[in-house]
């Protein structure tokens, strides 16, 4: 399987101005009265990347599919592979790079410019 290497490169004011054009499409498509956070983008991703029509989802779940959007987002990049999905058809991914992000701002940095990513592609 090939990756798709794509990688961003933004000055702060892009990011926050990405950001922002990504959180107020979400909003508005899901007709929502306030802004998404990350957490909330990424369970919408995970959801997405899940395949399935689900109505409820444990707190777990919940967790759950937050892990599978980041393993989904970070394996455009390399750093986690597709591995296969169980029997309930949920994905699963190995870690196979370390992520090269110290600290949690540089991490939800990394992550904003991932989901900024996957809303350009899709």
């Amino acid at each position: 399987m090939h990756t798709f290497h794509y990688s961003l490169v933004l000055e702060d004011w892009q990011l926050d101005f990405e950001w922002l054009r990504v959180q107020h499409h979400v909003k508005d498509t899901l007709k929502r009265d306030s802004l998404p956070n990350l957490n909330a983008i990424l369970f919408l991703i995970g959801m997405q990347e899940l395949g399935q029509v689900l109505t409820e989802f444990t707190k777990e779940e919940k967790q759950d599919l937050m892990h599978v959007a980041v393993c989904s987002l970070l394996s455009q990049d390399g750093y986690y592979e597709f591995v296969g999905e169980d029997a309930d058809g949920w994905p699963h991914y190995k870690q196979v790079l370390n992520i090269p992000t110290e600290g949690v701002k540089a991490q939800e940095r990394l992550l904003k410019e991932k989901v900024i990513q996957y809303f350009q592609l899709a």
